[in-house]
C-alpha cells in the first residue's frame, strides 16, 4: 500500500508538467473545416472578397488584379527548439476556375505557405500574385502548389492545364498535366481545370520525409487511391520558416478569369476532415436552355421573327454599304492611323501566316501578351507576331504613336519591325523572326551547345552598336529601359540584335527625361533608379554592363539557387579588388580566349556598372574600345578617363584599356 501511495505521489508531482506539455501541443494544433465561408473565417487581402459563401480571388473590373485568402493564424512548421523537425499537414479544398472567354490566356491559382500575408514585389498575371520575377527567387520563404491554366514557355510549363510544386520560384520544381487515376482501371483521366467545374484537391505533406502528395479529381468523384504528384526533395527544408501562413492566391491581367475557393479543410494533427461537396454551388459557362412554350408565346415569337427578318434585310443593306465604304472598325484604316506608320498588314494575312494563331505556332506568352511564329504567304518570310491588348482606344492610339516611331528605327543590330495590324483594341506588331532565340538560352539553362568566346564577344559588340544607335545615332534619343540577355536575340548568323521595345521611351536630344515609375528587370536596374525614377542613357549603360559581365562570367546577375551567393556585380568587383579578375571568366570556355582580352571585356562591364552614373562611359565610347575603332577628339578623352571609370573600390587603377581589346 505504501508503495502505491509513493507512485501516485510521483505522478501528482509531474502532473503540472504534463498539463503544460499538453497545452503547448494543443496550442500548436491547427485543425479547421469550412464547407462554406463567413466573413470572419479567413483573412482576405488585395482584391479577394467574399461572394455569398464563396471566396473570389480576383476582381474582374481591374486589369491587373491580385487576391489572397489566408487562415488568420499561422501554422507552426518548425519548432525553434528542434529545428530539424518539420511539421506535417493534410489539407483538402474545392476550387473552380472559369474564364469569360475560352480563347483568352489562362492564369489559375495556387495553394501556398509563406511567412508573410503581404509578399513584397509580387506581381499579377502568370505569377499568381506571390512571385516577383521569372529570373529571381523570392526573398521570403514560399512553398506553393500551383493549379496552372496557362502555358508560359519561359517557365518550362508542359501545357496550359497542369499542377506543379513551386519552391521560392515561379518555375516549378516538378509538374504534371492535370488529371486523376481511375480507381478501377488505374488509367490517368485528363481533368480540365478551366471549364468552371468544381475540382477537389488533396495535399498531404510529410515533414519527416519532406514529401508532397497531391491529388485532384472532380468534386463528384471519390478520392483516387493514387496521387497525381508524389514529390520528395530534401531541399524543401530550405524554404520552411518556423511560422507560416497557409492560404490561396491568384492573379490576372487583362482577361477575366473567375478563380473561386468553395470549401476548405486543414489539419496538422492528422488527416484533414472530409468536405461536404453535395450542396456546393456550380459555376458553368452560360448556355441556352430549352423550355416549352404556350400557344400565345408561339404566336408572339412568330410576329417577332417577321419583324426580325425585316430588320435583318435592312441590316444587310446597311452592312453592304458599309463594306463598300471600307470603314468597318476591325478591317478599315481610321484617319488617325495614317498619321503614324502606313505599313499595315490585314488581320487575315497575319491569321494565315500564323495558321489561325495556332497554339503550335506560339513562341511565348505572359503579361506582355502572346508571340506567334508566322510565315508571310506572299514572300515566305518568317516573322514573329506580337499581340498586345489595350483597354481603351485612346490608350491604343498613344501606344501606337510610340511604336510607330520605333518602327522607323533602322539598324543591323536591332530587331526590325515590319509592320502592324489593329483588330478592335488589339494591336499586332510584326517583327523579323530570330531563328536562334535569345542570348540567355545559349549561356544558361544547360544548353546543348555552350556559346563560345568569339561568338559571345561578337554579340556584345553587336548590342553595343545597336544601343549606341538608339542613344546617339537617330534624330531622337531612345531609352530602351529593359536591356537584358533574354531581350538580345540571335539571327541566323548568330549575330546579336536588341529587341523588345515594349518599355522604350523617346526623347529629343538634350531633353531631360521626365520622372516616371521604375520599370525593368531586377538585377539589371541601375542603383540610382531607387531614388530617382527618371531613366537616363547612363541607366541603359548600366544594364548593358550587367549583360557584359554575365556573358563573360557565365553567371546570372542574381543566382536563384542559393540565397548566400553574392550578386554578380559584387562578386566581380571583389575579384578585381583582389587582383584576381581573370578568375571571374566562365570556366566552360577556358582556353578559348586570351587572358588580356577577357580581362579587358570584364573591365568594360565594371566600368559600365560604376555606381556613379556620371562616371560610366557612353555607348559611343564603349563601341570605340570594344570594336577597336579610332577614338575621335569629339568623343572626349576616353583613354584617359577609363582608369578612373574602372577603379571600383578606390584602389589604384590599372593602366587604361586600349583599343582592339
Amino acid at each position: 500500500m505504501m508503495e502505491m501511495l509513493f507512485l501516485h505521489s510521483r505522478y501528482l508531482l509531474h502532473l503540472p508538467l504534463i498539463l503544460i506539455l499538453l497545452s503547448i501541443s494543443f496550442a500548436d494544433a491547427l485543425d479547421f473545416l469550412f464547407n462554406s465561408f463567413n466573413a470572419t473565417d479567413l483573412k482576405l487581402t488585395e482584391d479577394a472578397r467574399l461572394d455569398s459563401s464563396v471566396v473570389r480571388l480576383t476582381n474582374d473590373s481591374n486589369r491587373y488584379s491580385i487576391g489572397r485568402a489566408f487562415y488568420p493564424s499561422p501554422l507552426l512548421m518548425q519548432n525553434s527548439s528542434t529545428e530539424s523537425t518539420i511539421s506535417s499537414f493534410s489539407t483538402s479544398f474545392v476550387f473552380s476556375i472559369l474564364p469569360q472567354l475560352t480563347s483568352s490566356p489562362g492564369f489559375g491559382l495556387a495553394f501556398f505557405l509563406t511567412n508573410t500575408t503581404s509578399p513584397p514585389n509580387a506581381i499579377a498575371g502568370q505569377y499568381f500574385g506571390i512571385f516577383s520575377n521569372a529570373t529571381r527567387a523570392s526573398v521570403y520563404p514560399v512553398i506553393a502548389v500551383e493549379f496552372d491554366t496557362g502555358i508560359n514557355v519561359e517557365f518550362n510549363d508542359p501545357d496550359a492545364n497542369h499542377v506543379g510544386i513551386d519552391l521560392n520560384n515561379i518555375e516549378s520544381a516538378f509538374t504534371r498535366s492535370a488529371g486523376y487515376y481511375n480507381s478501377t482501371k488505374g488509367d490517368l483521366v485528363p481533368l480540365d481545370m478551366r471549364n468552371g467545374q468544381n475540382v477537389r484537391a488533396w495535399i498531404d505533406f510529410d515533414g519527416s520525409l519532406l514529401e508532397f502528395n497531391v491529388t485532384i479529381a472532380p468534386a463528384t468523384v471519390s478520392r483516387p487511391f493514387t496521387p497525381l504528384i508524389t514529390y520528395k526533395n530534401p531541399a524543401i527544408a530550405n524554404y520552411v520558416s518556423p511560422n507560416m501562413y497557409v492560404g490561396f492566391s491568384a492573379s490576372k491581367t487583362t482577361w477575366v478569369e473567375a478563380q473561386r475557393i468553395l470549401a476548405w479543410s486543414f489539419s496538422n494533427t492528422g488527416t484533414a476532415r472530409d468536405l461536404n461537396t453535395t450542396n456546393l454551388p456550380v459555376f458553368l459557362p452560360e448556355s441556352s436552355s430549352s423550355s416549352s412554350f404556350s400557344t400565345g408565346a408561339i404566336a408572339g415569337i412568330s410576329i417577332a421573327f417577321a419583324v426580325f427578318l425585316v430588320l435583318c434585310l435592312l441590316g444587310l443593306y446597311w452592312f453592304w454599304e458599309k463594306k463598300k465604304r471600307k470603314t468597318t472598325e476591325d478591317d478599315g484604316i481610321e484617319d488617325w492611323e495614317l498619321e503614324y506608320w502606313p505599313h499595315r498588314f490585314s488581320y487575315e494575312e497575319l491569321s494565315t501566316a500564323t495558321k489561325g494563331f495556332s497554339k503550335d505556332e506560339l513562341l511565348g506568352s505572359g503579361g506582355f501578351g502572346r508571340v506567334y511564329k508566322g510565315t508571310l504567304k506572299n514572300n515566305n518570310t518568317e516573322v514573329a507576331v506580337k499581340c498586345v491588348n489595350h483597354d481603351s482606344r485612346q490608350g491604343l492610339r498613344e501606344f501606337m504613336a510610340e511604336i510607330s516611331s520605333m518602327g522607323r528605327l533602322q539598324h543591323k543590330n536591332l530587331v526590325q519591325m515590319r509592320g502592324w495590324c489593329r483588330k478592335g483594341n488589339e494591336l499586332m506588331l510584326v517583327y523579323d523572326y530570330m531563328p536562334n532565340g535569345s542570348l540567355n538560352r545559349w549561356i544558361f539553362d544547360k544548353p546543348e551547345k555552350v556559346m563560345g568566346w568569339e561568338e559571345r564577344r561578337r554579340v556584345l559588340g553587336d548590342v553595343a552598336e545597336g544601343l549606341n544607335y538608339l542613344h546617339h545615332g537617330w534624330d531622337q534619343m531612345v531609352l530602351h529601359r529593359d536591356i537584358k540577355s533574354s531581350n538580345i536575340l540571335l539571327d541566323s548568323d548568330m549575330r546579336g540584335r536588341l529587341g523588345d521595345f515594349g518599355l522604350a521611351k523617346l526623347y529629343q536630344h538634350g531633353q531631360t527625361p521626365s520622372t516616371t515609375r521604375v520599370v525593368g528587370t531586377y538585377g539589371y536596374l541601375a542603383p540610382e533608379l531607387a531614388n530617382v525614377a527618371a531613366p537616363t542613357v547612363a541607366s541603359d549603360v548600366y544594364s548593358y554592363g550587367v549583360v557584359v559581365l554575365e556573358v563573360a562570367c557565365g553567371r546570372r546577375p542574381i543566382e536563384t539557387w542559393s540565397d548566400d551567393e553574392p550578386l554578380l556585380i559584387d562578386w566581380v568587383k571583389e575579384l578585381y579588388a583582389e587582383g584576381r579578375l581573370s578568375e571571374a571568366a566562365d570556366s566552360r570556355i577556358a582556353g578559348e580566349y586570351e587572358a588580356e582580352d577577357m580581362e579587358a571585356v570584364l573591365k568594360i562591364g565594371l566600368a559600365c556598372c560604376h555606381p556613379d552614373p556620371q562616371h560610366r562611359p557612353t555607348m559611343r565610347e564603349v563601341v570605340a574600345i570594344l570594336l577597336g575603332e579610332e577614338v575621335s577628339a569629339a568623343s572626349g578623352n576616353l583613354l584617359s578617363e577609363l582608369p578612373r571609370v574602372v577603379s571600383i573600390h578606390g584602389e589604384e587603377p590599372e593602366p587604361a584599356l586600349q583599343p582592339s581589346v
